[in-house]
């Protein structure tokens, strides 16, 4: 293996899973990718590939049928999967965010009937916040359930869903009125049930069809409209007891997703280094290959450098969750390096390439496309900002 990118203190297990899943990559993704991406194809086979391997079981714990294993496993499992192609990585992100929701904060029924059927991928998950009119604030949101007998009905209309058609369970939040003082404590998340696909996939919940997107694609990106969606209490994450704490819950979740986030920028970076140390040594100028010229050498140190430093955030965050603490500063941080400096290393290895880099042959030309949505995906550079600033002011308040 490269010495890029190295985590100390694995396991065996772990060593073996990452093992398998770059060889899954290199063998299954990487060939395939750029035919997948240009038409906007589904990625099933490698899917099937990934069910196989027990990959959407790989958090859940092994009581229900999953692999049991850590934040920080997961993390580098879809830091190899980026490595191979992106969008396979974000269909097991919202999967894993939804279980673990499920795992932490659901209740016992929920937990019993949905997670064996997550962990062998019968069931996958999406996971549902933003809104056509608000993304970071998320206290803008319209979307509302009310209580009438012993069911909600819920109405509005959500945006961004990453995994909207093909998944079976959709974790939702939206406003309730449970006459709290905080419009946070007015939120509760609801597990939506619905068949996989497009159209209306459950009584009142209609999936309209995919966003076309600039990049990230293969994956299907869907919106979600809610007309009379009823739904028993108990379709509450954790419960009827759980009415009004949707909010929390889901920034849990958020915690989990911007790890997630960090470890795909740094898979997108170490491909991109990838080929561009590869191009800087088979092409030639001047009499000798590109790599000789300070000019290009000087960048791919400067690479290389990067995508440590993104790599060791992303490990001490998911390994802080890991251990039971509070890691939203430090995921923060791992979220904004990564996917900043991800932006910088593909570009360096976009210019690199020089004219050939602006061929769609060349895979460099994907990942320049790919590389933007993570600086907005779980939560925009400026967001991760505030939560910085807002927690580090805190534990240094004078």
């Amino acid at each position: 293996m490269a010495r890029l990118a190295q985590t100390p203190g694995l396991t065996d297990v772990q060593r073996s899973i990452l093992e398998t899943v770059r060889e899954f990559a290199d063998k299954e993704i990487i060939p395939h990718a750029q035919r997948l991406e240009h038409a906007d194809e589904y990625p099933t086979d490698i899917l099937d590939g990934m069910r196989e391997m027990g990959l959407f079981g790989l958090t859940i714990d092994e009581e229900y049928g999953g692999l049991g294993e850590s934040l920080l496993t997961y993390a580098l499992v879809v830091e190899e999967l980026s490595r191979g192609w992106m969008s396979i990585s974000g269909i097991v992100n919202t999967h894993f965010i939804v279980a673990y929701l499920i795992s932490q904060h659901g209740s016992a029924e929920q937990k019993a009937r949905l997670l064996p059927k997550m962990a062998t991928g019968e069931v996958r998950g999406a996971f549902s916040m933003s809104e056509p009119e608000c993304g970071s604030d998320v206290s803008a949101i319209k979307s509302k359930a009310v209580r009438q007998g012993d069911d909600y009905v819920l109405n509005g209309q959500k945006m961004w869903l990453t995994n909207g058609a093909y998944s079976s369970v959709v974790a939702t939040l939206v406003k309730t009125d449970t006459g709290a003082d905080s419009v946070y404590g007015n939120m509760s998340t609801f597990l939506l049930e619905k068949e996989p696909g497009f159209g209306e996939t459950a009584p009142g919940l209609t999936i309209p069809g995919k966003i076309d997107k600039m990049g990230y694609k293969g994956v299907e990106t869907t919106e979600m409209v809610l007309d009379g969606v009823t739904v028993p209490a108990s379709a509450v994450l954790g419960g009827e007891e759980k009415v009004g704490r949707g909010f929390y819950q889901m920034m849990d979740g958020i915690e989990v997703g911007r790890v997630n986030v960090a470890a795909r920028a740094c898979g997108i970076s170490i491909r991109a280094f990838e080929l561009a140390v590869a191009y800087a040594q088979q092409r030639k100028t001047f009499g000798q290959p590109l790599a000789r010229h300070q000019a290009i050498a000087f960048k791919l140190a400067e690479m290389g450098t990067k995508i440590e430093a993104a790599h060791s955030l992303m490990v001490n965050a998911a390994r802080l969750k890991d251990a039971g603490q509070r890691n939203d500063v430090e995921a923060g941080m791992a979220k904004l390096l990564a996917s900043e400096y991800c932006a910088e290393v593909v570009q360096e290895a976009f210019r690199i390439h020089g004219g050939y880099g602006y061929s769609k042959e060349y895979e460099i030309e994907r990942l320049m496309r790919e590389a933007p949505f993570l600086l907005i995906g779980e939560g925009t550079s400026e967001i991760q900002k505030t939560i910085i600033s807002r927690g580090l002011l805190k534990e240094y308040k004078l």
